[in-house]
């Protein structure tokens, strides 16, 4: 049926549920996983150059390791599971695209994820990332709540 499950992760409570329901039908199923992460851009402003300089630099490594620490918590889950798990993340503006990048530059077949994470009140809003995925990809998602 699947043989290879994108997990994005926000790092929050309701993203590890779609995590662990996404390792368990991996596991029945004989699948494999692989874990992802987006990281928003940071936002610059041209006329103050060197002072935001410093500021990204800092922002991406805390933002890397923030992203390192939620995937890490996606391959204990998955090696306590012993489903194989790769793991990514991208920096981009839209979660969305990344994540549906992500799920075909790394061959996923299904995309396990939650139906909102920590921006939860923004997407009645903005609508979700969620939703966008379901929106704009022919790979089939599975939406956790």
């Amino acid at each position: 049926m699947f043989s290879h499950i994108l997990l994005p992760t926000d790092g929050s409570e309701l993203s590890l549920r779609a995590v662990d329901t996404g390792i368990e039908l991996a596991q029945r199923i004989g699948a494999k996983v692989y874990g992802f992460h987006v990281i928003a851009p940071f936002p610059t402003v041209a006329y103050l150059a060197e002072l935001i300089q410093a500021s990204q630099e800092s922002y991406t490594r805390e933002a890397t390791e923030r992203a390192n620490r939620f995937l890490d918590e996606v391959k204990q889950r998955a090696q306590k599971a012993g489903v194989p798990c790769e793991t990514g993340y991208e920096f981009d503006q839209r979660p969305y695209c990344a994540i549906i990048g992500a799920a075909e530059k790394q061959h996923c077949d299904l995309i396990v994820m939650a139906s909102h994470g920590w921006r939860g009140f923004d997407r009645l809003l903005l609508g979700s990332e969620t939703h966008k995925v379901l929106l704009n990809t022919a790979i089939p998602v599975l939406v956790c709540h």
